[in-house]
């Protein structure tokens, strides 16, 4: 017979437990729902480093990545500007997480999206994308100097056809303005205005970008902004260097980050970081199996790499501080290859597993 109330050792244990509860305002749609992420304290490396490290969870925006808000502003930006009526269509070069925000705020608005891609993304990408409605084009991945660049294609795609406009998230910045209105004010209203650093990495660069603004703004320049790089980007050697920018070479196994070039976005705020660091690919791999065994959460390789970032720059400003990073989107967009055995083996990255953690690549 089944008992009609808890035991005491169960109600001792409920009452204990004291979820904060924030009961937010019913919103209006897709677009709506865009913003006011989590900030996440990182327990263990907190312990670890002495310092607070936060995570920014973007991969709870409605579309799952930080990219919708710049997906958002750039279409909006678009309308203001008349450069697209209803009904119209919205082409766009991305290696993903852009074009998948785009595809949702595409169905919330009306209009048809179409997005040229790099071959080299993850299979969940694509399905994804077309899954959304977006009309999809794997093109070879090329320098952007290459005519053949999936940019380049975009904008012709968009040139070839009525009421279409190509949204140019790498040069465009109203990409950036989205982080300097939504993304820095979340962060600092969150930590009271305590943060003393945020770090991240960059692909069209507005996210570093808008936040770094932001913070160096109110924080009268006393918040330091570190750039976080994979391998195969220029931009970590061309701060190094002191803005020499040398040919790429080498690439990593992240997605949608790392850099030829210093786009439209970040060009008007180089001068706001104060260091970069070059995180390698094993370490990202590592923190991608840390954060899911000590923290439950389950990101992709980019958002390992910040929170490697994020850990890199508490060391080097010293114990005390309040570090901030930002997790980009969800591992479910890359589990065929992050946990899977056989990938991670072609890229010479078994290794960087903890070896009590390897039991998570279960993938074949």
């Amino acid at each position: 017979m089944f008992g009609t109330g808890l035991s005491s050792v169960a109600k001792r244990s409920f009452t204990t437990f004291k979820p904060v509860i924030s009961a937010a305002k019913p919103v209006d749609g897709f677009v709506g729902a865009l913003g006011n992420t989590p900030l996440i304290r990182l327990s263990k490396l907190s312990e670890e480093t002495g310092s607070n490290i936060y995570a920014k969870a973007e991969f709870m925006n409605p579309g799952g990545s930080v990219k919708d808000r710049a997906a958002l502003y750039v279409v909006k930006d678009a309308e203001e500007k008349g450069l697209i009526k209803p009904g119209g269509t919205v082409v766009e070069g991305t290696a993903g997480n852009t074009g998948i925000g785009l595809a949702h705020v595409c169905r919330a608005k009306g209009y048809k999206c179409v997005i040229y891609m790099p071959n080299t993304q993850s299979q969940e990408k694509i399905d994804l994308l077309r899954m959304l409605g977006a009309e999809v084009y794997p093109v070879p991945a090329v320098a952007f100097d290459n005519p053949q660049n999936y940019n380049h294609q975009a904008a012709r795609h968009a040139q070839s056809i009525e009421n279409a406009v190509w949204t140019n998230q790498f040069d465009n910045t109203a990409n950036r303005q989205a982080h300097i209105e939504t993304t820095g004010p979340e962060i600092w209203k969150q930590l009271d205005g305590q943060v003393d650093g945020f770090t991240c990495s960059t692909g069209t660069g507005g996210t570093l970008a808008g936040i770094a603004r932001f913070l160096k703004e109110r924080s009268n320049g006393k918040a330091k902004i570190f750039l976080a790089d994979p391998p195969g980007s220029v931009l970590y050697s061309y701060f190094k260097s002191g803005g020499q920018l040398v040919e790429r070479s080498g690439s990593s196994i992240t997605e949608g980050i790392g850099q030829g070039r210093v786009t439209d976005n970040l060009k008007p705020d180089i001068e706001l970081i104060d260091d970069a660091l070059q995180i390698p690919d094993e370490k990202s791999i590592e923190m991608v199996y840390r954060l899911l065994d000590e923290e439950g959460i389950y990101v992709g390789a980019s958002s390992a790499l910040n929170v490697v970032a994020a850990v890199e720059m508490a060391k080097k400003l010293g114990p005390g501080k309040n570090i901030v990073t930002i997790l980009c989107d969800g591992a479910y967009r890359y589990q065929s290859r992050l946990f899977s055995k056989k990938w991670l083996e072609s890229k010479g990255l078994t290794n960087a597993i903890p070896e009590h953690l390897k039991k998570y690549a279960t993938l074949e």
